[in-house]
């Protein structure tokens, strides 16, 4: 039951070619630890779901993107992620963007483990015009309406940042933002947790924490202890949005200026090294959360 294992374990159980679900929204509870570990790996020729923020970033910078099924990329207070947008002008990757709602539905298609669910979201717009592989489909009903079946999003892994967890999975996520971690996380075939921290049973499993709990731990492959291992994204209550950070990765387009972020920031023997490089944890912790 014990299902602890390091960043370096997860990346090794992924195999190049598969289809991941990257958790949070934008730059809230990415698991950016997790990410950074996949591009000190050899993995390519990925398919990802995202809710994206410099998640998708930098495994477009990395070259590790096949394709992309998305609602967004973005980084809140700097409405475009550069590296994104230079990959995919570029034609570096395949994309099917869709409405935010659409991706929701094709992942709890694939939670519910059926083929597709029925939504009129997406019709009359260039939603079809730029997905051609959508189907319609009419109601069986006496309305007889026509919808979009939007196809269930199956995936291999789902990768997810959490406040806790015990070594069993069991895991809450504290932040005011779980959105659709909990579709991910029924839609995966295996589900990896980075974390804040590895705490007891008994304090994640509280009465008080029951409502916290996104998912259980059967679906959970891996659980791995990452203390600020969303950075530079915010994992509220513990630390917020990195802006600063964000400010300079985005500045790193170039070839020599992504090289010496590369360098610095990723390319780094531990995540201790990584979270000394980008200014200690007293400083980390420091950061204000995000009002919006």
């Amino acid at each position: 039951m014990n299902k602890r294992m390091t960043a370096a374990d997860v990346v090794g159980q992924l195999r190049d070619g598969m289809t991941l679900g990257i958790g949070g929204w934008a730059t809230r509870r990415k698991p950016m630890a997790l990410v950074r570990e996949i591009l000190r790996s050899p993995l390519k020729d990925l398919t990802v779901v995202s809710y994206g923020g410099p998640d998708v970033g930098l495994l477009a910078a990395a070259g590790k993107l096949r394709r992309l099924v998305f609602g967004f990329v973005s980084l809140d207070v700097l409405p475009i992620d550069m590296h994104f947008r230079n990959a995919r002008q570029a034609g570096a990757f395949e994309v099917m963007e869709l409405d935010e709602g659409m991706v929701q539905l094709g992942l709890r298609a694939a939670a519910m483990r059926v083929p597709f669910l029925p939504t009129p979201v997406g019709l009359g717009t260039d939603i079809l015009v730029r997905n051609p592989d959508l189907k319609l489909v009419k109601s069986p009903y006496a309305d007889g309406t026509t919808l979009v079946a939007m196809p269930a999003l199956k995936l291999d892994a789902a990768l997810l940042h959490v406040s806790e967890s015990d070594e069993r999975g069991n895991c809450v996520i504290l932040s005011p933002d779980p959105f659709f971690d909990e579709a991910m996380a029924r839609a995966a075939d295996r589900v990896y947790l980075s974390c804040e921290q590895v705490v007891p049973t008994a304090k994640v499993c509280g009465h008080d924490r029951a409502r916290y709990q996104p998912f259980e731990r059967a679906v959970v492959t891996g659980v791995v202890e990452a203390p600020f291992g969303a950075h530079p994204t915010a994992a509220v209550p513990g630390y917020g949005i990195d802006v600063e950070h964000l400010k300079a990765y985005n500045a790193a387009t170039s070839p020599e200026d992504w090289a010496s972020y590369r360098q610095r920031y990723v390319d780094l023997a531990s995540h201790d090294d990584y979270l000394e490089a980008v200014g200690g944890r007293g400083y980390l912790a420091s950061i204000p959360p995000p009002v919006y």
